[in-house]
Order: structure tokens, then C-alpha cells, then sequence
């Protein structure tokens, strides 16, 4: 527990120093322990990724990334001795989804190198279990990394085979893959493709199960859907579709889902501006961006914030307003 705290107090003061040397050396520790056998309770470490997998809950990321490293430190000595092949595969089923879920909340916090790194931690253990599902999840996941972060064909790549790998049968990965490639597309403004890929998702979420519908981390909801679209419609300017969605990905959203609301504000935001409504587009993303906690104004929120205001007339009322929150919580 002592170390849980200290863990938690290094990575809330910023990704360097104390946190950054704890995930380096835990995601060491995992990429030599996926060349040995191992042993576990296989049942408890499978259900505290059930748990990781249900998001932040309105918890700090760096308090759930803390967490999840620990957790990682604890699974150190289950790395030891043989096993049986099914049970190898279980484990390694389980090392995939955590250092997945490190990446996501990496990826939310701006650390693309670190991120990048624990989804290659995960793509391994992903191969090692046999699941091309999960290996196509953390490749769908990885691609929102250079998506989000200004490099949308190595997205669409990384999307594509993560499509690839998920087959042609429904499932949540396939519909992220599409989800994430239609993003890309419409960032790279390849129209065609980005509403092909719109299409696809569409028809697939149309034919998921409940289980695959779960809302989280590993599964593919309606909320996350529409946020999704959210994000794609606003980049190919279909406003009246994405001012749509965008209310539909509110209502669906809990309550505690602080930067998923900030996120799709902003998007709305972008929404407004491509509408001729700069002042309006400002004043929304500035409330959106200064009422979230501390914790939340980093990586993924600042980087879109940032990217609204540089696209702003600079003569807009409301682009001070912008600017200066942008200011006050760098």
C-alpha cells in the first residue's frame, strides 16, 4: 500500500524522474518475464483486469496508472516456474489487456514514446495468448496515439491491421479498427475512405453482442461509438451529423466521464467554429478546457484546446478568453 502512495505522489508530479523510472523498469520486467514460464493465480490477476478495464471512475489517470504499475510489480515473482500451455496463454492474455490499459492512460496523459512502448509490451504478450481479438484491440488502441498526436497515415496503417486481424466475424475490436480508421481518413481528408469505414462500423455495431457492447475499456458501447463519430463527422465538417452525435455520446456518458465531456465539448466546439460561430466556438472550448481538475488538463484535452485555438481569427472575442485558460493551467 506504502508503495502504491509513493508511486502515485511520483507520476501526479509529471511523467519523468521517480514515475517514469517505475514504468520503465516494470514494462522491463514484463518484456523479460514474456520469455520465461510462468505460475499464477490466474483466476485473481484475470479479474483485477476486469476491474482496470472499467476506466477511470473519476479517479486522477496518474492514480489508475500507479495502480496498474504496482499491480504489474506485484505479477513480477508469478514469472518464475513452468506451466501448462493453456494456462501460459491465460497469463499472457491477462499481461496484454494491463500494459494495454498503462498505454491508454499514457496516451491520455501526452507520453506518446512511453505509450508507444507498453503497446508494444502488450502486442507481444497479445501474440504470446494466441488472441488476434485482443491483438487487434491494442493495435486499434495504438493507433490513436499518432492520430491524436499529428501523424494520421501511421494511424490508419496501425487501424488497418488491426481490421486485418480482426476478421470478418462482429466483435468489439473490429468495430474500434474501423472506428479509429475512419478518424484517420478524415484527418488525412481521404473522404472516401473515411465514410467507407463510417459504413463499416456502422454495420457492425448493428450485429454486436451485449458482452462485446460493454462499456469498457476492452469493449465497443454505443457511448464510445458515437464518441468516435463525434470526433470523425466534426474532421469531414458534417456538422448537423456530428452536433447529432454529439448529444447522443453525452447522454450515454456517466456522469464522472470528465474527459470524454471535455473531449466531445471541444468537438462541438470545432463544430461551431467550421459554422462561422468563432466567438461562440471559443467560449465553449475555454469552459469546457478550465473547469476540468487539474489532472485532466494535460495530453490528449491540452493538445485538441491548443489545436482549436491556432485555427481561431485571432480577432474573435472570444479567442482571449481561450488563450487565457490555455495560460492559466499550463
Amino acid at each position: 500500500m506504502k508503495r502504491r502512495e509513493v508511486l502515485r505522489g511520483a507520476l501526479a508530479a509529471g511523467l519523468a524522474g521517480a514515475g517514469l523510472a517505475a514504468l520503465t523498469d516494470t514494462r522491463h520486467t514484463l518484456d523479460a518475464a514474456l520469455a520465461d514460464h510462468t505460475t499464477a493465480d490466474l483466476g485473481y490477476w484475470e479479474g483485477t483486469a476486469e476491474r482496470f478495464g472499467y476506466g477511470y471512475h473519476g479517479q486522477a489517470p496518474t492514480a489508475v496508472l500507479a495502480d496498474l504499475v504496482v499491480d504489474f510489480a506485484e505479477m513480477k515473482p508469478l514469472f518464475s516456474a513452468p506451466q501448462t500451455v493453456t494456462s501460459r496463454a491465460r497469463l499472457c492474455h491477462v499481461a496484454g489487456q494491463m500494459a494495454g490499459m498503462t498505454a491508454i492512460i499514457l496516451h491520455d496523459l501526452g507520453d506518446r514514446r512511453e505509450a508507444h512502448a507498453w503497446f508494444h509490451t502488450a502486442g507481444r504478450a497479445a501474440e504470446e495468448s494466441g488472441d488476434n481479438h485482443l491483438n487487434s484491440w491494442v493495435l486499434a488502441r495504438e493507433a490513436m496515439v499518432p492520430l491524436n498526436f499529428g501523424a494520421p497515415q501511421g494511424a490508419a496503417d496501425l487501424a488497418e491491421r488491426a481490421r486485418h486481424l480482426a476478421g470478418d466475424q462482429p466483435s468489439s475490436s473490429a468495430a474500434l479498427a474501423s472506428a479509429v480508421g475512419a478518424r484517420a481518413y478524415a484527418l488525412q481528408g481521404n473522404r472516401q475512405a473515411a465514410l467507407a469505414a463510417l459504413d463499416d462500423v456502422e454495420h457492425l455495431m448493428d450485429r454486436l453482442d451485449p458482452g462485446q457492447q460493454a462499456d469498457t475499456w476492452f469493449g465497443y458501447p454505443e457511448q464510445k461509438h458515437h464518441v468516435h463519430l463525434s470526433q470523425a463527422l466534426t474532421l469531414l465538417g458534417e456538422t448537423d451529423r456530428a452536433y447529432a452525435t454529439q448529444a447522443r455520446a453525452l447522454e450515454l456518458s456517466r456522469s464522472p466521464s470528465l474527459m470524454t465531456r471535455a473531449l466531445i465539448a471541444i468537438d462541438r466546439a470545432t463544430c461551431l467554429l467550421h459554422d462561422g460561430h468563432a466567438d461562440e466556438a471559443a467560449r465553449t472550448a475555454a469552459q469546457a478546457y478550465g473547469e476540468l481538475p487539474a489532472a485532466y488538463r494535460t495530453g490528449l484535452t491540452r493538445t485538441r484546446t491548443a489545436a482549436l485555438y491556432r485555427a481561431l481569427p485571432q480577432q474573435a472575442p472570444g479567442a482571449e478568453d481561450l488563450r487565457e485558460a490555455l495560460a492559466l493551467h499550463a
